[in-house]
């Protein structure tokens, strides 16, 4: 019974111990949910921290913006107009034009001869606006003529005809066509018999688009072919609308003068006035320019 009795346990201490026992349990407990809550507070965390920087970052660019909208502004340099980009040369020989000034026909044609800044024989250019619709038939002109004082080039006249023509630089079909098989252009004018135009239509590739293909419009398609030669070596040339109404054609070399250039291009503009369709009404002649290979331009009256 002594010793039954010494190993009792006070009631005392086994409470003591049940209350630490549950401590433990309870503090294990909460040890496991502070785990689990600190798992997905890493996240808030993280969050938060990318919210943060990202705050921090626009404030950052705001105040970089301020400190710059502070900063005194560098002056701008105004835009060059056309002619400051252009060279040395052709600006000097541009001060020869008087700025908006219209030229009459002579006066701009002499002015052209002085103000041709190139070393070579420049060619002198008209260019004319018409007030056409070239999508009208009728008024997508073309037209040929013989310019009194020539072109000043030497043209390469081909003829393709059955004979030997005298004063082409090329003649004959098989010759003419043996060239063209092999892609040669020997020739800046080519002129056709009506009988031997069919032949000519497989070439219409290599020909049409270097405006070579010949057409009874400007004379390149004819019985009488030694006058289409003769006309041909004297300056014979063609013109056509551009697709915005425009003629654009060189009327001779810097070398010719005042008179000459003045001799052919009154020729190109009588027979440019001498095509107005009938169904043009109003102002046919809208402006005229005269200029030079890399020259400047000048203006010339519509009203000579």
């Amino acid at each position: 019974m002594a010793a039954a009795k010494k190993n009792e346990v006070p009631a005392e201490v086994e409470s003591e111990i049940v209350e630490a026992q549950a401590t433990e349990v309870v503090e294990a407990k909460t040890e496991k949910a502070t785990a689990k809550a600190g798992k997905r507070s890493a996240k808030g965390i993280a969050e938060a921290e990318a919210k943060a920087e990202k705050v921090e970052a626009q404030e950052h660019r705001t105040e970089t913006e301020a400190a710059e909208a502070e900063k005194p502004k560098q002056p701008v340099k105004p835009a060059r107009s056309r002619l400051e980009r252009r060279g040395k040369g052709y600006r000097k020989v541009a001060e020869q034009i008087e700025k908006g000034k219209v030229y009459a026909l002579k006066e701009a044609l002499e002015l052209a001869t002085k103000t041709s800044s190139v070393k070579f024989d420049a060619s002198v250019e008209l260019h004319v606006n018409l007030g056409v619709d070239p999508r009208q038939a009728d008024q997508n002109i073309r037209t040929s003529l013989v310019l009194p004082q020539g072109t000043g080039k030497t043209v390469r006249v081909a003829v393709f005809a059955d004979d030997k023509v005298d004063g082409a630089d090329l003649s004959g079909v098989e010759t003419i066509t043996k060239d063209l098989e092999k892609s040669a252009i020997n020739f800046d004018i080519l002129i056709s018999t009506p009988a031997n135009m069919a032949k000519l239509g497989k070439y219409a590739r290599l020909l049409g688009p270097r405006g070579l293909m010949p057409n009874p419009k400007s004379g390149t398609v004819t019985t009488d072919i030694a006058k289409a030669v003769a006309e041909a070596k004297a300056g014979r040339v063609e013109y056509r609308v551009d697709s915005t109404g425009i003629v654009h054609l060189a009327v001779g070399k810097v070398s010719f003068g005042g008179a000459k250039l003045l001799e052919n291009a009154n020729a190109v503009m009588s027979s440019i006035r001498a095509a107005k369709p009938a169904s043009v009404k109003g102002n046919y002649v809208k402006a005229v320019h005269v200029t030079t290979s890399m020259g400047p331009s000048i203006t010339v009256s519509t009203n000579e």
